[in-house]
């Protein structure tokens, strides 16, 4: 199957350009650089041209109205890190640019399976002449730290000359919107110079943040044929930039490339970054091709695990590869970061990872990758002391709590009725450990950083909640849904806190079997009186339940708001965050995701299938799905109580954000945690699946549209392949084994690549 998605269009209007930006970025997980024009955008055309490093911050004031003992008032932001991407062309005297002349032909496109973009332009100049133009980008897998830009220029009715200027910008300013919460209020440069080197044609260019003081260094070197008449490439120190100049003669249809080499270090990995831009340029430059058979081979190895095909609805299934994809290319691989909100392709939510990565995007690299996944965990391990400091300035004695959103470790969230509230990130993080662990059975994991992580998270919850005539109660915190804050009892966050501290008396419990109990009981000053004070109130945890409705409640107070009449506010008021005062939606029942919902996905044990059900028509009337981690959620919940119909509207609805740019802000960069939600959907949802701690189970069935569904997983070092077509399913063991697998109509082992699970779908 060949996994491409292109656009054509005369002209791209303001907002698809933005749109496209984003759309045909390039990333590798270490490095990020949106898709914009190389020769530039016409001024006042909204663009975002920014180029990310994964990891890399500034430390910038965040304003309070007033000053209140802990709550931050500085917090990390993403950097624009550099402008690599500037090429100016002159053809035979003209100035190239998609805005004047006369485009004869313009297609951009991504190749999921090479991992590239292209523009292709056959572009008639002002005077008459035509060229056709190629321009092919890749973020290299193999070699992280580079980005390279291919071009071809062919004069097709003409001969003359070529002159080319590729710019290499190293003071560049962060994109800004004041009218948007997600984005910065102020555009400003972070960065100061911190030292220049031109050899052998290539400029080394190095910056320093203001405040945070991290370092990074750029390098950028060409290559073209046929070879110039003259070239050079010229450092201003007063701009701290450089440019290279060249031109060449060419005869009509003879074609002319020109690669720029574009590699990026930063002090966090690589220490001396001048050294190791260097070094990275040395190994680099000149291999092209070689490297784009190294990006198709680790594409191949990809879509080989991660491949999850829907038959019968060809827009759902590009989109989901496309989901796919993003995915890849957004995730930290080397325990110092992870997945930012807006991956490396824009500058929504100033590149902060918030609990998205472990409940929304860990369960597909769990299942398909994971030793990723465990690269993933290993960051918010690698930030548990930064978490155990945050708890105690918030007042507690014991235990880890999470930052809302961070980039290496503290507090970014202002607003914290809708942040640093949301205590429920703590759950989220032991729910994904503990999640991993029962995927892959990674013992070894789990004795150096799982269990400790687990404990940590357990104790913060006996801090928080406290026992009440029988009942464990978690006052005063903030669910998934943001326009209810501040609330006691929140069901999804006290269904996260028990499943948590159960987990850590589980998490206990193996380590006594496996025999290293004393010695992490001992470093970590763990008790029995202390785990047993975990499960009581695991025991006694109180989940919300009303007698007349038959639902669950969101929280205490929830039921006795009033309504919000969904039905009546104009659509234009949509997002509500942008157009009502928080206040004003505190003291309505209307939710903008999925809250008690999302509990019932992760914990249906907790409820029966009769209240999840009424709990779920309950919340559907009262739901904006303002946010895009809503949908699929949604979705979900439909498949288990069986309700073709709304499955299908809710995947169509979440698997399209960003293709179809529902949410109208895609400009600002992916939904990475929507993307995630996708793939749970069809897995969790269509597919039915479910690891069990002694197995998998599924219980499929196939919405109207579709004709199958097919994906591979992995389930504690076994490979499997789920297929369903023409009302059937079946389950098959493709390497390693035995796995017990539980089906509808019967439970069944098997023991070696080839046996297979079967059955009719519902």
């Amino acid at each position: 199957m060949q996994r491409v998605y292109s656009v054509r269009s005369a002209q791209p209007t303001h907002d698809q350009l933005a749109l496209q930006e984003t759309v045909f970025h390039n990333a590798n997980g270490y490095l990020g650089v949106r898709g914009t024009l190389e020769e530039g955008a016409p001024r006042g055309m909204e663009t975002m041209r920014g180029a990310y490093v994964n990891g890399f911050y500034e430390t910038v004031p965040m304003k309070q109205a007033e000053r209140l003992t802990h709550v931050r008032e500085e917090k990390e932001s993403m950097i624009n890190a550099a402008d690599v991407q500037g090429v100016r062309l002159c053809l035979a005297g003209e100035p190239f640019s998609q805005w004047t002349g006369e485009l004869l032909h313009c297609e951009r496109l991504l190749d999921m399976d090479r991992g590239v973009t292209e523009r292709h332009v056959i572009w008639r100049s002002p005077q008459g002449r035509e060229t056709k133009l190629l321009f092919r980008r890749m973020a290299s897998f193999a070699e992280p730290s580079l980005f390279l830009i291919d071009c071809e220029v062919t004069p097709l009715n003409y001969a003359g000359e070529v002159e080319v200027e590729s710019t290499h910008l190293a003071l560049v300013k962060n994109y800004a919107n004041p009218n948007d919460p997600r984005l910065a209020g102020e555009s400003e440069c972070h960065l100061v110079p911190a030292g220049s080197l031109v050899e052998d044609g290539t400029s080394y260019l190095s910056v320093r943040t203001r405040v945070s003081g991290l370092s990074l260094t750029t390098g950028v070197r060409h290559a073209m044929e046929p070879p110039p008449q003259d070239a050079r490439t010229v450092y201003d120190s007063a701009a701290h930039a450089a440019a290279f100049r060249a031109s060449v003669a060419l005869e009509q249809g003879q074609p002319l490339r020109l690669q720029k080499y574009c590699v990026f270090s930063d002090e966090r990995r690589h220490g001396d970054t001048l050294t190791a831009a260097r070094q990275a340029m040395a190994g680099v430059f000149g291999r092209a091709e070689a490297l784009y058979r190294a990006q198709q081979e680790t594409l191949a190895a990809f879509w080989e695990s991660a491949d999850t095909t829907i038959l019968g609805d060809s827009d759902a299934n590009l989109s989901m590869q496309f989901n796919l994809y993003q995915l890849f290319q957004s995730a930290g691989r080397d325990g110092l970061c992870s997945i930012a909100a807006k991956g490396l392709s824009g500058e929504g939510y100033e590149g902060h990872y918030f609990w998205d990565t472990e409940m929304y995007m860990m369960p597909f690299f769990t299942l398909t990758m994971p030793q990723l996944a465990r690269k993933l965990l290993g960051y918010r391990y690698r930030t548990l002391e930064a978490a155990r400091e945050n708890a105690r300035l918030l007042g507690h004695l014991k235990g880890a709590l999470y930052p809302w959103r961070t980039i290496d470790g503290r507090e970014c969230s202002g607003y914290f009725l809708a942040g640093t509230a949301q205590y429920h990130i703590v759950g989220d993080i032991a729910y994904a450990v503990s999640a991993y662990y029962n995927a892959t059975g990674d013992r070894e994991y789990l004795i150096a950083e799982g269990a400790e992580m687990l404990l940590e998270t357990a104790r913060l919850w006996m801090g928080v909640g406290h026992m009440a005539q029988g009942r464990f109660l978690i006052n005063c915190v903030t669910g998934p849904d943001e326009y209810t804050c501040l609330v006691n009892n929140n069901y999804y966050t006290n269904a996260c806190a028990k499943n948590n501290l159960e987990q850590a008396v589980r998490a206990a419990q193996l380590l006594e079997e496996w025999g290293v109990y004393g010695e992490w009981a001992a470093r970590l000053g763990v008790t029995r009186e202390e785990l047993d004070g975990f499960a009581c109130a695991a025991e006694a945890m109180y989940l919300p339940y009303d007698e007349t409705l038959g639902i669950n409640p969101q929280d205490d107070s929830f039921l006795q708001k009033p309504v919000w009449d969904i039905a009546a506010t104009p659509r234009d008021k949509f997002p509500l965050l942008l157009n009502y005062h928080p206040l004003q939606l505190y003291r309505y029942q209307v939710c903008k995701q999925a809250d008690t919902v999302l509990a019932h996905v992760l914990f249906e044990e907790l409820a029966a299938k009769d209240v999840r059900e009424r709990s779920f028509r309950y919340y559907e009337k009262i739901t904006t799905h303002d946010s895009s981690l809503s949908n699929c959620i949604f979705c979900i919940e439909a498949c288990r109580l069986g309700l073709r119909r709304e499955a299908r509207a809710y995947f169509g609805d979440s698997v399209k954000t960003d293709l179809l740019n529902t949410h109208g802000n895609s400009k600002d960069g992916i939904h990475t945690a929507n993307m995630g939600g996708c793939y749970m959907a069809v897995v969790n949802g269509f597919a039915g699946l479910r690891l069990c701690a002694d197995g998998v189970k599924v219980d499929p069935f196939l919405p109207e549209g579709w004709t199958g569904l097919r994906f591979s997983f992995q389930y504690r070092g076994s490979r499997l392949r789920f297929e369903m077509a023409d009302g059937r399913y079946r389950v098959r063991l493709l390497a390693g084994g035995p796995v017990s697998v539980l089906t509808p109509e019967r439970a069944c082992r098997l023991e070696r690549p080839g046996d297979e699970a079967e059955g009719k779908t519902r």
